[in-house]
């Protein structure tokens, strides 16, 4: 079993369908009981979570809102993702912390170190890394791929809606899409995969850090992947 994982979310895995509510509560509480679940076997967990159930880049287009500003209300959006599930955690038992790479909000977010990260998480804290890098241009992939290398995690856990891991391209839209349950990072480059920007995938290809992507649905894959069970597809430096 991993020691130390940063769990990468999407902001959608908590969002209400056919509702104008950006939080659904049975999402919320259902992710904060799988997050528990790794906490109480030991496991030290760091998160990031995206906001695409608050804002999205296609909007700010249509708006008109210019990149720069418009990337800076996605970091503002998983700061409030981020205490949204810090809460919840702590409701239900479990100590947490938000950090964020975008400017402190007193009493509510602290200024992202980490240092300080390191050292709450073997504590036992779950930690939150909000706020993405705390620059514009660049996705959460990026930040969750930065800030596992900077926190010493031996593995990010990615957990989907709707798919078990890695395709060579969409398959719930092209029912020919090829699965792969192991993968290397160069393949992932080369093939051009969505699974994570680029960026991030330059970064991460240099290190040891493993990446598990899978599927959210079943409870029981979060603990699964803890333990580096191949639950849907291992992403790593080589084969």
């Amino acid at each position: 079993m991993y020691k130390r994982v940063l769990l990468k979310l999407s902001g959608e895995a908590l969002g209400e369908k056919n509702s104008t509510n950006i939080i659904d509560v049975d999402a919320l509480n259902s992710i904060v009981a799988k997050i528990k679940l790794l906490h109480d076997e030991g496991l030290e967990v760091a998160i990031v979570i995206g906001a695409g159930n608050i804002w999205r880049g296609k909007v700010a287009e249509k708006i008109g809102i210019e990149r720069v500003p418009a990337d800076y209300m996605g970091m503002l959006g998983t700061v409030i993702n981020a205490v949204a599930m810090s809460s919840a955690l702590q409701k239900a038992g479990v100590e947490s912390v938000v950090y964020s790479a975008v400017p402190e909000i007193k009493g509510v977010t602290i200024a992202y170190d980490a240092d300080k990260v390191k050292e709450d998480l073997s504590q036992g804290k779950v930690c939150f890394l909000a706020g993405g890098t705390g620059k514009p241009f660049f996705t959460t992939d990026t930040a969750a791929t930065l800030r596992a290398i900077e926190t010493d995690c031996e593995a990010i856990l990615m957990g989907k809606n709707g798919v078990k891991g890695v395709y060579d391209k969409d398959p719930t839209i092209y029912s020919d899409a090829k699965f792969y349950p192991e993968i290397t990072y160069s393949e992932m480059r080369e093939m051009n995969l969505q699974i994570m920007d680029q960026t991030a995938i330059e970064l991460i290809e240099k290190t040891d850090i493993e990446i598990l992507v899978f599927s959210m649905q079943d409870v029981e894959n979060f603990q699964k992947a803890a333990r580096g069970e191949n639950v849907g597809t291992i992403c790593k430096k080589r084969r």
